[in-house]
C-alpha cells in the first residue's frame, strides 16, 4: 500500500476511534508507519489530511448506502435493506461521531465534507421515499425530504443511544420501530 494511502486509512480510524482533537499527527504517523516527512511531503497538515480522510470516509459510506438503495426490489424492500443492513453500531458512523468534534464544526474545509456527505444521504433517500409514494407503497401525504430527514436522524440518534447503552439494542429498536412507522402508516 502507498504511503497516500496509507496515511488516509490510518486517519480514518483515528478520526473514528478518537475524533480530530485526539488524532495527533505523531499518531497518524505511527499507525501509517509513515515518517513526518513523508506525511508533510503529501499533505499541507493535519488538517488537510483530515480532510481527505473525511472526504474518502463519505464516499465510502455513500457506496455502501447506494448498494441498498440502488439495489433491486420495492422502495420499501431497499430502505429495509439500507436500515437493516450489517454496521458497527457501537462504533458509531464514520461521519456522525465527527459532528461532536468541536473542531471539526469550527472548521469549515473539515465540516464540508461531513455537510455534504448527510446532504447526499437524505437527498439519495428522499429520492427512494419519492419513488415509493408514486407507487403507492407509502401514504400520498408523506413528504419524502421530511421522511429522508427522520431515517437519517433515527440512525444517528441510534448510533448515540446504542454507545451509550454499550449495546445495540437501542439501535435496532429505533430501526424496527421507524419500519413499523413507515410500513405501518395507513395509506
Amino acid at each position: 500500500m502507498e504511503t497516500v494511502e496509507r496515511l488516509i486509512r490510518s486517519t480514518q480510524e483515528l478520526l473514528w476511534e478518537r475524533g480530530y482533537v485526539g488524532t495527533s499527527p505523531k499518531a497518524i504517523q505511527r499507525a501509517a508507519d509513515a515518517g513526518q516527512g513523508s506525511m508533510y511531503h503529501h499533505f499541507t497538515g493535519k488538517a488537510a489530511l483530515a480532510r481527505a480522510a473525511i472526504e474518502r470516509s463519505g464516499a465510502e459510506l455513500r457506496a455502501a448506502a447506494e448498494e441498498q438503495l440502488a439495489g433491486p426490489g420495492t422502495a420499501t424492500e431497499r430502505i429495509t435493506q439500507y436500515l437493516e443492513r450489517d454496521r458497527d453500531v457501537l462504533r458509531g458512523c464514520r461521519i456522525g461521531r465527527l459532528t461532536a468534534d468541536p473542531e471539526v464544526l469550527a472548521d469549515p474545509a473539515l465540516r464540508e465534507p461531513v455537510d455534504e456527505t448527510f446532504r447526499w444521504l437524505r437527498e439519495r433517500l428522499a429520492e427512494v421515499v419519492a419513488e415509493g409514494k408514486k407507487s403507492g407503497e407509502f401514504p400520498a401525504g408523506i413528504d419524502p425530504e421530511e421522511t429522508a430527514a427522520t431515517i437519517a436522524a433515527v440512525l444517528q440518534g441510534g448510533y448515540v443511544l446504542a454507545r451509550a447503552a454499550d449495546s445495540r439494542e437501542p439501535f435496532e429498536l429505533a430501526v424496527q420501530g421507524l419500519l413499523k412507522l413507515l410500513l405501518g402508516a395507513p395509506k
